[in-house]
């Protein structure tokens, strides 16, 4: 029995959740060959405020700067 647990950054809607879902469910059956009904998911959301990454908070890496956006595209 395929137990998956999945950990995400932040939040996703219920819709979102329910499409990875079906999709982790769907590649388990396909790849793997196991039974949907047997495919067990869990997925957590962890606040950014409580997860970190590069030596600092999600929460703080992506907070508007006055230096500009780390993640922002080149020119922007």
């Amino acid at each position: 029995m395929p137990f998956v647990s999945i950990r995400l950054a932040g939040t996703a809607s219920k819709q979102q959740k329910a499409e990875i879902v079906a999709d982790v469910t769907r590649s388990l059956v396909e790849r793997l060959g196991k039974n949907p009904a047997a495919v067990q998911i869990v997925i957590e959301e962890v606040s950014t405020e409580n997860y970190g990454a590069g030596g600092q908070l999600i929460a703080d890496r992506d907070a508007p700067s006055t230096r500009g956006d780390a993640h922002a595209e080149p020119g922007q």
